[in-house]
C-alpha cells in the first residue's frame, strides 16, 4: 500500500470530507450500526473542526482515505471514565472515519499509529476516545491497537465506551 500523507484539512476539503462521512454513515447503516446520522456529525461541525485547525485528513495520492479530529476537548460524559492516568497530559480523538472505499485495508490502524507517534513526540502521555458500543469493527481495531475500556457514556445514539491508551 502507498504511504498515507497526513495534513490539517482546509476549507476547500469540506465537501469531500462531508461526502466521506455520508458514505460511511450509509456503510454503517448496512451493518446495523446507527452511530452517526444527519444530525451528527453534520457539515457545520466538520467546518468548525476545520476552522479550529483540529481536523486532519490522510491522503493516498490525491484521495482522502481517512479523517480525524484531534484536540483535548472532553464531553461532560467523560467524567464517567475511570481513567488509568487521570493526571496525564492527554489528547482526544474524535470523529475518526475511514473512507468506505478504503476500509478493511488497515487504514484505521495506520492512522492510529500516525496519531500516536505525532502525540508522543509532542509530549502527550495518553490518548482518550469514545467508541460506539454497537460498532464491532471500531472496537476490534481499538482493542487490537492497545486501547482499554475505562468507562461508558450515554448519548443520543446509545452507549459508547470510553477508552484510553498510554503512549
Amino acid at each position: 500500500m502507498k504511504k498515507i500523507k497526513f495534513n490539517v484539512a482546509e476549507e476547500k476539503d469540506l465537501q469531500e470530507i462531508f461526502s466521506i462521512f455520508s458514505a460511511a454513515i450509509e456503510e454503517m447503516n448496512k451493518h446495523n450500526i446507527p452511530q452517526w446520522d444527519e444530525v451528527y456529525p453534520d457539515k457545520y461541525i466538520l467546518q468548525n473542526d476545520i476552522k479550529k485547525k483540529q481536523l486532519y485528513i490522510g491522503k493516498i495520492d490525491s484521495e482522502i482515505v481517512c479523517v480525524y479530529v484531534l484536540n483535548s476537548d472532553c464531553d461532560e460524559q467523560y467524567i464517567n471514565g475511570n481513567w488509568e492516568y487521570p493526571n496525564a497530559i492527554y489528547s482526544v480523538i474524535h470523529r475518526m472515519c475511514v473512507n468506505p472505499k478504503f476500509q478493511n485495508q488497515g487504514i484505521g490502524a495506520l492512522t492510529l499509529n500516525h496519531i500516536e507517534e505525532k502525540l508522543k513526540s509532542a509530549g502527550v502521555e495518553t490518548i482518550r476516545l469514545d467508541a460506539f458500543s454497537l460498532n464491532p469493527f471500531a472496537l476490534k481495531m481499538y482493542y487490537k491497537q492497545g486501547y482499554i475500556k475505562v468507562g461508558e457514556a450515554n448519548w443520543r445514539k446509545g452507549k459508547f465506551y470510553l477508552m484510553e491508551k498510554k503512549l
